[in-house]
């Protein structure tokens, strides 16, 4: 999930936080926000190939979320495609951001598959542990204690719950890695399954299908070209897409926008500061 907003936002009164080495997971990346000042706040909200926890420390009224006609308020869960979806606020106050790969989301909220699509708050998904978990984050004002509670939650259920099968973990990782730009054949032929095996297991237990998967990965890849610059029919080539006009196509789908639009997006703007690669971490 990105922001694009229609408020503009000024980063310099916005801290960014990222957790220490110690306290990251694999498939789970995290961020801090805290908004230091008090400003309305009007942003839509696009797809990315990840499932988003958002819990909001505010102590005041946090984020309000609008989908389909209907709002919800404080901490959320973002499955996959979620939408035309926005968040209206009075600033951001403080929220913490986790990005769960499908593969992991599966374990640690045992519900991606119900949630693609959706916008549902994390009392649903995790009961009175979301309440738990919230009190914990909020009675401290230190970043690395709030990752080091975060990662100590979330890889208690990483270890708890039956991940998915490993070659549906191996189609996504394969997925992201080649940008989209594996076919769903090939991946078969990798794992050794029949491609309506891997349709089948791929779907039930991510959510979503692998060449939406795909789709989702190679928009995504094409969204950061786009910020960096790069013009649309540049953005497309390197995408790995038939010409402009799929990529104009794909960029409406999960952003409802043009691509001008979403080169200016304010929050790929920061997204190598709260989202660093791996090998830059």
């Amino acid at each position: 999930m990105r922001p694009m907003g229609t408020t503009p936002l000024d980063w310099s009164l916005v801290d960014v936080v990222v957790p220490r080495p110690s306290a990251r997971l694999p498939g789970v990346r995290m961020a801090g926000f805290r908004h230091r000042a008090c400003a309305p706040v009007d942003i839509a909200m696009v797809a990315h190939p990840s499932i988003t926890v958002i819990v909001d420390l505010s102590e005041e009224a946090g984020l309000t979320y609008a989908v389909d006609g209907q709002h919800r308020s404080g901490s959320a869960v973002v499955g996959l495609l979620p939408g035309d979806l926005r968040a209206t606020g009075r600033g951001f106050g403080e929220c913490l951001q986790i990005r769960l790969e499908p593969v992991a989301a599966a374990a640690v909220l045992g519900t991606s598959t119900e949630i693609c699509g959706a916008v549902v708050s994390l009392d649903d998904v995790w009961g009175r542990a979301a309440e738990r978990a919230e009190a914990r984050l909020r009675a401290t004002e230190s970043w690395d204690e709030r990752f080091a509670i975060a990662a100590g939650m979330l890889g208690r259920r990483l270890d708890a719950r039956r991940p998915p099968d490993p070659e549906v973990a191996h189609a996504w990782r394969r997925t992201r890695s080649s940008r989209g730009r594996i076919r769903v054949d090939s991946l078969a032929d990798e794992v050794g399954w029949s491609r309506k095996r891997l349709l089948s297991r791929f779907r039930s237990q991510l959510g979503i299908t692998p060449k939406r998967a795909a789709r989702l990965v190679r928009f995504d890849h094409a969204a950061h070209l786009l910020a960096a610059g790069h013009p649309a029919a540049t953005a497309a080539t390197e995408s790995g897409y038939v010409d402009q006009s799929h990529l104009h196509r794909d960029v409406w789908e999960f952003a409802g926008q043009t691509p001008t639009a979403v080169a200016a997006a304010p929050w790929l703007a920061i997204d190598h500061v709260a989202w660093p690669a791996p090998s830059t971490a």
